[in-house]
């Protein structure tokens, strides 16, 4: 992984004006609020009245400061960060947009305290985004999404638990088969040594699952450590027992071994496998480089008087803090992947939700940074949400490598084209700056539905 900055808070300002006043109170009414109680908060809240302009006047005052996870220190050689970041304090776009509606003073993000509600975007505002909604209720039933991270979070089930009650997603246990949690080895019993970053990063990844596909089983396979080989092996665990989906939410630098990495642990026909492009701006990282996973960008997500009611860019807070992109080093270009100016793999295949100020929200509490509700971002959160869309789209074709289904559907309203921002500077211009169709930060776009994701 490229060099970083130090792990500290960081303040993030940048938003976009958002539009009617109609428009936005939709958005809100499907801002995570899945049970009974929630539903009625809701229909209070949309008593109030407020014009657009209001709602943008205080949206626009956001900021967050964040942090990356635990697990997100810049690795040695031959081993993996995440590309989680956790918010530590501020005022996400998700409590901005509450308050205006509501006609109260926002709230803000107490760091190192437990919140008793969500401050980040829940499934149903992710389905909304994502033109998932009726897929979503309908569909994934029998299909398995697995998520490989490194060490053990002792309290998965549990904060899966807590974070699928609260949103009135279906139960996701181990008793009703529907969650399994296991070694790289696949032993239920002999698992890694416990540790706090990667707990907090599981949480994440199985909060978007659940988001995204709630009706989903989800396989957790936690690696021994975060080097290479351990988690590849994971990967392998995970398609051995039958998962058709694959989300990495890590990464390192590239190296000349990615090539025998590629064989060894990611080329798996039939499988769709996703990997995040990284947090630390532009520049390549593995295993997104690989020619045989979906290489997932990172976007903000914000509220808008569209016919969609979402607008996004690339996510970027400096020149080293964004979604990743490039063009490999190593790993040769596919045959499905046809930019002109890269002659190896480039990065991104496509992006979803990634910036922290526009964060999702997810339930951990593990360890130092488990305090309860907290809001995520980094490409960790649009790694498992795209492997959910693929799981939403059904199950791949047995010779086919899932990555290219986004290439057929390119320019077709299957996809949100992400036009504007860039995460860096680059001597070609679309490996690092958002263009009409194709470019490196956010590849082909976000989903609208399933279609881009099915053979």
């Amino acid at each position: 992984m490229r060099t970083t900055i130090p792990n500290s808070p960081h303040i993030r300002g940048r938003w976009h004006q958002i539009g009617s006043a109609a428009a936005a109170t939709a958005a809100l009414l499907v801002a995570g609020f899945g049970t009974a109680a929630h539903a009625s908060a809701a229909t209070a809240t949309a008593t109030h009245k407020v014009s657009a302009k209001a709602v943008a006047a205080q949206v626009a005052k956001a900021h967050v400061r964040y942090e990356k996870a635990g697990c997100g220190a810049t690795p040695k050689r031959g081993y993996a960060a995440c590309d989680a970041l956790r918010v530590t304090g501020g005022t996400t776009a998700f409590m901005e947009k509450q308050a205006a509606l509501k006609g109260i003073a926002p709230q803000t993000v107490k760091p190192h305290a437990a919140s008793d509600s969500p401050t980040g975007y829940g499934p149903s505002d992710l389905q909304s985004a994502y033109g998932l909604t009726d897929a979503a209720a309908a569909n994934g039933s029998g299909e398995t999404v697995a998520i490989v991270d490194a060490y053990d979070d002792p309290n998965a089930e549990s904060d899966l638990a807590t974070y699928r009650s609260y949103y009135g997603l279906p139960d996701c246990t181990s008793d009703n088969g529907c969650f399994t949690k296991v070694s790289q080895t696949g032993s239920t019993t002999s698992l890694p040594a416990a540790d706090s970053g990667w707990a907090g990063e599981e949480s994440l990844d199985l909060d978007m699952v659940s988001a995204t596909c709630p009706n989903c089983n989800i396989l957790l396979v936690e690696a021994k450590s975060a080097s290479d080989a351990n988690l590849g092996t994971a990967v392998n665990e995970a398609v051995k027992l039958g998962a058709k989906f694959v989300s990495n939410s890590y990464g390192g630098s590239e190296s000349s071994s990615d090539t025998t990495y590629d064989t060894s642990y990611y080329k798996h026909a039939g499988v769709a496998i996703t990997a995040s492009a990284g947090d630390e701006g532009y520049g390549a990282e593995y295993p997104a480089a690989s020619r045989y996973v979906t290489a997932v960008g990172g976007t903000a997500l914000t509220t808008a008087a569209n016919s969609r009611g979402w607008s996004e860019s690339v996510w970027n807070t400096s020149s080293t803090e964004g979604t990743g992109s490039g063009c490999s080093a190593y790993d040769a270009k596919p045959s499905w992947q046809t930019d002109t100016s890269c002659t190896k793999r480039m990065i991104s295949d496509v992006s979803a939700v990634a910036d922290p100020a526009t964060g999702v929200s997810v339930y951990d509490s593990y360890g130092s940074d488990g305090t309860g509700w907290n809001t995520y971002g980094g490409t960790s959160a649009s790694a498992p949400l795209i492997a959910s869309v693929y799981a939403l789209a059904g199950t791949p074709g047995s010779s086919d490598y899932p990555a290219e289904y986004p290439y057929a559907a390119a320019g077709t309203s299957a996809l949100n084209d992400v036009t504007s921002g860039s995460n860096g500077t680059c001597s070609t211009s679309y490996f690092c700056t958002a263009e009409s169709g194709y470019d490196g930060p956010t590849g082909w776009g976000t989903p609208e539905g399933t279609d881009a994701f099915t053979g």
